[in-house]
């Protein structure tokens, strides 16, 4: 199944600018101001909108010792699947992993089954780091991985993955404006969204012609729609979207506030054919944060007990 009705969010505490991320995040700008304030806010809104829908958002407060900025953003660390294994993921800024916490999982238990946690985040000490579903995109239902290769997303350790969870690895680079250069993106997940019948993806980040076409024929050959968007629209984070469903089964697909307003008439029927659009305003945390709507929902496909 591609959709779950359950996402995990971490309410901030501490939310702010991180310097360790930005290294390689170059959508992160820094705001003066209490950020973590109108941070909260946001958060507060998305998480109504989302259970006016009916969506079942299970909210777990952030800590404020350890300090971690961008707890916000959990799908990074932890992956919640449907045959009751949960995975945790190996971080590149030492302050991230300071957001994998024992008692987030237990608080998952109490209504779900888990019957096995897989931790990858050993590979840190050897500098290779996997995000999670950051840098990995799934299509659960043809089994296939799409990542685009970064500091965030090491190939080596992508393709251990695939082959252990079965998944069909589609490996390619991709590339965003900063400054005069072209430098790797940071996540798949700020370029490309899979959703049950259709694909959201910015193909001009792609820059090699064949990984390019291979990505494209891979999402042909899937049977789903490819909606293509800008660089232009990806930097406003219209690739960071995450397809979900309620309680009666009835399909969103959730962004933010940026990116509904980049997408033109078009792309915005082309995606409604298919399921109606949640969109909040998350302008603080994706400028700050450099991340957006689908960064902060961990879906939590686990059985429910």
């Amino acid at each position: 199944m591609q959709t779950t009705d359950t996402v995990l969010m971490i309410e901030p505490v501490a939310f702010g600018f991180n310097e360790q991320t930005a290294v390689n995040n170059y959508f992160q700008v820094q705001q003066e101001g209490n950020v973590q304030d109108e941070a909260l806010k946001e958060f507060n809104v998305f998480v109504e909108k989302l259970r006016a829908k009916g969506i079942n958002v299970i909210t777990i407060k952030d800590t404020q010792d350890p300090k971690t900025p961008d707890s916000i953003f959990p799908n990074n660390w932890v992956s919640f699947h449907a045959d009751g294994k949960v995975v945790l993921y190996p971080m590149f800024a030492e302050n991230r992993r300071l957001e994998r916490r024992d008692d987030i999982i237990s608080q998952i238990k109490e209504q779900f089954e888990v019957k096995e946690i897989i931790d990858y985040s050993k590979t840190e000490k050897d500098n290779k780091f996997l995000e999670g579903t950051g840098s990995m995109i799934f299509d659960h239902d043809n089994k296939i991985a799409y990542g685009s290769v970064s500091l965030r997303l090491d190939e080596d350790l992508f393709r251990k993955f695939c082959s252990e969870f079965g998944f069909q690895p589609v490996v390619f680079h991709s590339y965003q404006p900063a400054g005069e250069e072209r430098l790797p993106i940071y996540h798949t997940n700020v370029m490309m969204c899979v959703a049950d019948q259709f694909v959201v993806i910015c193909l001009d980040c792609i820059d090699d012609e064949l990984e390019r076409e291979k990505v494209i024929e891979t999402i042909k050959n899937s049977g789903k729609e490819l909606i293509e968007i800008s660089e232009d629209q990806m930097q406003n984070f219209a690739g960071n979207m995450l397809q979900v469903q309620n309680q009666s089964g009835e399909k969103f697909l959730v962004m933010s506030q940026s990116a509904y307003k980049s997408l033109n008439p078009e792309q915005i029927s082309a995606i409604e054919k298919y399921c109606e659009i949640i969109y909040s305003d998350l302008t603080v945390i994706e400028t700050n944060g450099g991340g957006s709507a689908r960064c902060m929902l961990a879906e939590v496909f686990l059985p429910k007990k």
